[in-house]
């Protein structure tokens, strides 16, 4: 083993794709959602293209935003995924789903004339209607203000009398992304932080902007699909709400995986997608949701072998809550990769992007770590790829004194993740 090698490598600068607008990162359905910390579509394109074939499975454990299921049924390949968050597995079905363009644009035309009329003359009437239509969760009036809930409520119920099960999903993404800027909370934050102050937008004006917007990129997604997958994509697209530890791929049935897992040590993933997630009904206590995401802190376990020198050194040096999460997410890594191992066909290679990251002081070198484990449980290292992220591309920025997130622009200010690695391995 030399994981040595990860810590010497050089900045290969043809894997920054530091040229690409956000225009290009956004391109066909990679644009329906505000997704934070996604790695962008050429990075992923160019992973399936260099290291597997036409035909092939590719398989992200960890699609959240569907990313790499997008790239691989573009690129003629097989695309699985799987996340454990509801809102991931509904973005990812619905940017992967094709559907009619005429469809949609009388759908939307439905929109425009029926909302204006439900929102003014008949509002009380409809509004009474669409009150069962939301859970009852004290969050929502949390986030929300009572006008603003109310508009969305109108909004909300039109969606769901949609009868074509496909097509209603695609709104419903459409009436998650609008969320955040209809709410209260601070609208450049990642971490749920109330903004009082915050300008007052028209939920419904927003609503047919962004459903505008959708309509025009999936019609560009149509056009790019290859018929025959277009034809099929039930067989050539499997997205699934699930464990990564407990992939819905036969035995050594895959070519490749490439993903992005989560980072321990930045914000709570569960509390990202809090706003869609509470008008959808997914989430009813807050404490019980966050449980599900991997290197949860709120999780018991036994003491586990974490098959990493690396990781075992790391895990002694911190303390209290954070030891107890960063031991849980190590261990929870090396399940997920035992089961890419079960998937994967003998020579199947395995892309995990990750970067290195630190807290309490200490360094938490998670690309090191996935090295050591994926070597100890029967792969080798077939290359480490060490890419520069371009400010633009970045989740966010970490100010170095209070450790809160915050503009590019602003002094004293460390980039949060400025490189980060591909490591590539192949199974023996």
């Amino acid at each position: 083993m030399n994981t040595n090698k990860i810590s010497n490598t050089e900045i290969n600068y043809s894997w920054s794709f530091s040229d690409k607008t956000v225009k290009d990162t956004s391109y066909i359905t990679h644009g329906y959602y505000t997704y934070p910390a996604k790695f962008i579509p050429q990075l992923a394109e160019r992973l399936i293209k260099e290291n597997s074939q036409e035909g092939d499975v590719v398989i992200d454990p960890f699609m959240g935003s569907g990313t790499t299921v997008v790239e691989a049924i573009v690129n003629n390949r097989i695309g699985i995924g799987t996340d454990i968050n509801e809102i991931a597995c509904l973005l990812s079905k619905v940017k992967t789903t094709p559907l009619n363009y005429f469809d949609l644009l009388q759908e939307l035309k439905n929109f425009e004339q029926e909302l204006p009329y439900r929102m003014n003359g008949r509002f009380a009437e409809f509004l009474k209607a669409a009150q069962r239509y939301i859970p009852e969760n004290e969050r929502i009036d949390y986030w929300f203000l009572p006008e603003q809930k109310e508009k969305l409520s109108v909004i909300f119920a039109k969606i769901l009398e949609i009868e074509n099960t496909d097509i209603q999903n695609f709104f419903l993404v459409t009436f998650a992304q609008i969320l955040k800027t209809c709410s209260i909370w601070l609208q450049k934050s990642v971490k749920p932080t109330r903004d009082l102050h915050k300008k007052i937008y028209d939920p419904l004006t927003l609503f047919l902007q962004q459903a505008k917007k959708m309509i025009k990129k999936h019609y560009e997604f149509n056009q790019i699909l290859n018929e025959n997958i277009k034809n099929n994509i039930d067989f050539y697209r499997n997205v699934q709400c699930g464990d990564s530890r407990n992939l819905p791929c036969e035995n050594e049935k895959a070519a490749l995986i490439v993903t992005s897992p989560p980072y321990v040590t930045s914000y709570e993933y569960a509390d990202l997608h809090q706003l869609p997630s509470l008008w959808f009904g997914y989430l009813d206590e807050l404490a019980k949701f966050r449980k599900k995401f991997i290197g949860s802190a709120h999780k018991e376990r036994e003491n586990v072998d974490l098959k990493s020198v690396t990781a075992e050194n790391i895990v002694s040096k911190l303390k209290n809550k954070k030891q107890t999460e960063v031991k849980n997410y190590f261990a929870d890594m090396l399940e997920t990769f035992q089961e890419t191992k079960r998937v994967l066909k003998r020579g199947g290679r395995a892309c995990i992007v990750i970067g290195n990251t630190e807290f309490q002081g200490v360094k938490i070198l998670n690309a090191e770590v996935f090295q050591e484990q994926f070597e100890n449980i029967g792969f080798k290292t077939h290359d480490i790829i060490k890419r520069e992220i371009p400010s633009k591309m970045l989740p966010s920025t970490r100010d170095t004194a209070t450790g809160r997130f915050g503009k590019t622009t602003d002094k004293n200010i460390k980039m949060a993740y400025p490189t980060e690695y591909i490591l590539i391995t192949e199974k023996l």
